[in-house]
């Protein structure tokens, strides 16, 4: 089963959902904003696809942190960062059944990655 992270109510996780929807992709939905994301599941995530994949830096919550949290230098720095703001991980995390992880939406990528 492909499980989706985000936060519901973001615009780029509409369109993650609507394009699953349209193309027929089952998916399970982990509200992180409520749930948050357990750290160990945060650092397999790094090791797949990096911490400064994961921090979404363009987002409110980030600009909201003071410039020293902004300072993010190392993988430790980054996870406790999301871990007690899960706003700051980017959206959508994508997990396949398969083990594959996505970070982000791009409908093209989505495509090849979910078929």
């Amino acid at each position: 089963m492909t499980r989706i992270y985000g936060i519901k109510n973001c615009d780029t996780m509409k369109k993650a959902f609507a394009w699953c929807d349209e193309h027929g992709v089952a998916y399970e939905f982990h509200d992180y904003k409520k749930a948050g994301v357990p750290r160990d599941r945060l650092v397999e995530w790094c090791g797949a696809a990096g911490w400064k994949t994961l921090v979404n830096t363009r987002g409110p919550t980030f600009r909201k942190l003071t410039p020293e949290q902004q300072d993010i230098q190392t993988q430790s720095k980054a996870v406790a960062l999301m871990v007690e703001f899960p706003s700051l991980i980017k959206r959508p995390v994508v997990e396949t059944a398969g083990g594959q992880l996505l970070v982000g939406f791009d409908p093209a990528i989505f495509g090849s990655f979910l078929k």
